[in-house]
């Protein structure tokens, strides 16, 4: 299993930079940026900016939306940023979230986000591509075939089937063993249905992780199922919450959810935390000792899992490297 971080547009340049090395010397392979343009800073100046303070870990968004830029300038950046690193650069993409809903907008539907897949991996790549209302075909004369992985963050079946179908992999908000299974299969099956070759598909669960006693790790990473509960009403609202389409375990833990604060999203100080009960952020998180962290990192390998990327939103983060770079990552890599 593979290991990544994430953190958001707020922390210092410098501190970017250590914490991208320290990462990379650690043996994590991938390092992730939150691409919410408003809330954070632009999180592609610092990928470039970390990519050439290291040689080995990949660099991408998790995860960027088709309705962020158009798809030439898209791609272009992407293709860029590949270049510049030796093919160290990757994207996770969703149909949009706090990037778009913080400005009043709405989040692209997916067949937008299977045709974003498609046409930025074949601009990339170097062929021509139409898209939208481009009156002829766009090619990147520059371009020297690199194969874009595209992961994509879904949730319900249909996001599920298109990640299965046109992605590389799957990115899940999530760090339940049972609820990364269930997801995988369904992306895999869609995968299979469709002709395509799913032995090298890619599952990616995100979430916190935090070091310490109960209590500690609980204050420190409520705020992560309040994010997650978030994409989880979009899906109960449009299926209801006992269709069988996601699972129950999935749907229950929201009913007492009272709303969402896109302004602190992703944030302890969000105000509306008051549903999220221990038990479920224990089931969403890795949690406690090191001992208990591979423990649960060994039940989300068994699930699936290819790659543990830590959401690194809740202090220490110097020292959650250092420990999982030390007693954590060469029991999943020896």
């Amino acid at each position: 299993m593979d290991f990544g971080i994430t953190f958001k547009g707020f922390i210092s340049p410098e501190r970017a930079r250590n914490l991208a090395k320290q990462a990379e010397d650690a043996g994590f392979t991938h390092c992730w940026f939150y691409d919410s343009h408003v809330l954070w800073r632009e999180s592609y100046p610092a990928m470039a900016m970390c990519m050439e303070h290291t040689s080995k870990i990949s660099f991408g968004p998790c995860v960027t939306h088709p309705n962020a830029r158009d798809w030439s300038q898209a791609a272009s950046l992407f293709g860029s940023l590949a270049l510049q690193s030796n093919g160290r650069f990757h994207v996770g993409l969703g149909r949009g979230d706090s990037g778009v809903r913080v400005l009043g907008k709405k989040p692209a539907n997916l067949a937008r986000v299977a045709e974003f897949t498609t046409k930025v991996k074949a601009l990339v790549r170097g062929e021509e591509v139409m898209y939208d209302d481009c009156p002829a075909p766009v090619k990147f004369p520059w371009a020297e075939g690199y194969e874009l992985p595209v992961y994509i963050g879904a949730y319900g079946p249909k996001a599920l089937q298109t990640a299965g179908e046109v992605g590389d992999g799957v990115v899940l908000q999530i760090g339940s063993p049972s609820l990364v299974e269930w997801f995988k299969d369904q992306a895999v099956k869609a995968g299979e249905a469709a002709g395509r070759d799913m032995s090298n598909y890619q599952v990616i669960a995100s979430a916190p992780a935090y070091f310490g006693t109960k209590e500690r790790c609980l204050e420190a990473t409520k705020w992560f199922p309040a994010m997650v509960g978030n994409h989880v009403a979009d899906i109960v609202e449009k299926y209801g919450d006992s269709s069988g389409q996601v699972p129950e375990s999935l749907t229950s833990y929201i009913k007492n959810r009272q709303g969402y604060d896109y302004s602190k999203h992703g944030q302890s100080d969000n105000p509306f935390l008051d549903f999220i009960t221990p038990d479920i952020v224990e089931e969403f998180c890795v949690l406690g000792s090191v001992e208990d962290h591979i423990a649960k990192l060994k039940d989300l390998a068994a699930a699936g899992t290819t790659q543990f990327n830590i959401y690194l939103d809740n202090g220490d983060e110097e020292s959650i490297v250092e420990k999982y770079g030390k007693h954590i990552i060469p029991k999943f890599t020896q």
